[in-house]
């Protein structure tokens, strides 16, 4: 496949577009978005919140929320609300239902149904909610918050951004000053609350941050564009570099420093990569995104330190070590097996089913690449969990390496991305 200096945008930024939703949801006010991710994991969270009386409006290209202030929900008592395939959703939203006395239940897809949610219910109980969860800690669940909420210290150690956010979304209902010490992950939370000036504070050391939150008064309503989504444009950024004598620009991406490790894995592969047009926008970083084609690439020994911020595209990336110079390995990624799907064990698979060796435990993975390879056979994947980034790297893997692949459950892309295959036609094209 080759693709002739092409331009493209992607969808918005999922996890903007999720937060967004909820931050507009509980400011004083209306709020406006355009380029929000019209997504499954997004509508899902507009549902929610219209269950707790919060007027969602769709007009052309914008969602309007007209949000009841930080106290504005308004509970009935053994409400279900159903975080579909979301895992982002799903553990934060308890953050923001910390103060219902009413019990509510939180339900999720099958996939979601698997993961372990004690994880976040650990931390938020100790504010003074209670909560009930299945025997091996996944949903459904119940919760039932509290009035008189009290501050906490928490030390989040596995760096994700899902279960920081919970406990800050927590801290700006509880009475004082709540202490967390996170290890690196995404940093949207943060720089949205900053940006609506809440009381946060937050001091980045090398290994981890420091955040200290307030009780919150007042949310602010919240206007904004949303840019363009890393992960999802991660699919064509490696689309281009295993192409041959291909340009592509990615125009408007989210470029923010926790979610480029990809950027920097490839780069350090030898892949060419340049930023256009940087700016900042409500504190996150923007830019347009070139790639060119790779005619060689050099294998890696990925630093566990890249981990957090390319833990939703090691499957691409894979696919490039797969036609590296050499052997390339990666460590430190057992948090990819509490994914949608086990992904650590459908990267090997996938790897397998190309016929290239590699060798994977628990949490590492070696891969042999193979310059020269090119796929001669039919390949099918299925019974993924329906896992939206397990489609989309096959699809990656099918144009770049050849072969006859035949991919079940292609609505999986629904839930993140559902205008994939539309852009696929047309780098083809």
């Amino acid at each position: 496949m080759a693709i002739s200096k092409k331009k493209i945008f992607v969808s918005g930024d999922k996890s903007i577009s999720i937060r967004w939703v909820l931050f507009a949801s509980i400011a004083s006010g209306i709020s406006k978005a355009k380029n929000l991710l019209i997504s499954e994991d997004v509508l899902s969270a507009i549902n929610i919140i219209k269950k707790f009386g919060i007027k969602v409006v769709q007009k052309k290209d914008a969602f309007i929320i007209f949000g009841k202030g930080i106290d504005g929900y308004s509970y009935r008592k053994n409400t279900v609300i159903n975080a579909g395939n979301s895992a982002t959703l799903g553990r934060l939203i308890l953050g923001l239902i910390i103060n219902s006395t009413k019990t509510i239940k939180l339900i999720g897809d099958k996939s979601l149904s698997k993961r372990d949610f004690k994880r976040v219910t650990s931390p938020l109980s100790k504010f003074g909610a209670k909560f009930k969860l299945k025997k091996n800690y996944t949903l459904p669940l119940t919760i039932q918050g509290s009035k008189i909420l009290k501050s906490i210290k928490y030390n989040e150690t596995r760096g994700s951004a899902q279960c920081k956010s919970a406990v800050m979304l927590a801290a700006m209902r509880a009475d004082g000053t709540t202490y967390i010490k996170a290890k690196k992950s995404r940093s949207h939370t943060e720089k949205m609350m900053k940006n609506l000036n809440l009381p946060i504070k937050v001091i980045r050391k090398k290994d981890y941050d420091l955040i200290q939150i307030r009780k919150v008064k007042k949310v602010r309503t919240i206007n904004y564009h949303i840019p363009s989504d890393i992960s999802s444009s991660a699919f064509f950024i490696v689309i281009t570099v295993l192409s041959e004598n291909s340009e592509l620009v990615i125009k408007n991406v989210n470029i923010n420093p926790s979610r480029v490790g990809i950027i920097t894995i490839l780069k350090r592969m030898g892949v060419k990569i340049a930023y256009k047009n940087k700016k900042i926008y409500r504190g996150e970083e923007i830019a347009d995104i070139k790639i060119w084609s790779s005619k060689s690439i050099k294998p890696i020994n990925c630093p566990s330190s890249l981990n957090a911020s390319a833990i939703d595209e090691f499957l691409v990336i894979f696919l490039v070590a797969a036609k590296a110079s050499g052997i390339s390995n990666f460590k430190g990624l057992a948090e990819l097996d509490k994914k949608e799907s086990p992904r650590l064990k459908w990267g090997s698979k996938i790897l397998n089913e190309m016929g290239i060796k590699n060798i994977t435990t628990k949490n590492s993975i070696k891969i042999f690449g193979n310059p020269q390879l090119r796929i001669n056979k039919k390949i099918i994947i299925k019974n993924y969990l329906k896992d939206h980034r397990v489609f989309m790297t096959s699809v990656v893997a099918a144009l770049s390496f050849g072969g006859i692949w035949k991919i079940h459950d292609s609505q999986a892309i629904k839930t993140s991305f559902p205008n994939f295959l539309e852009i696929i036609d047309e780098l083809r094209n």
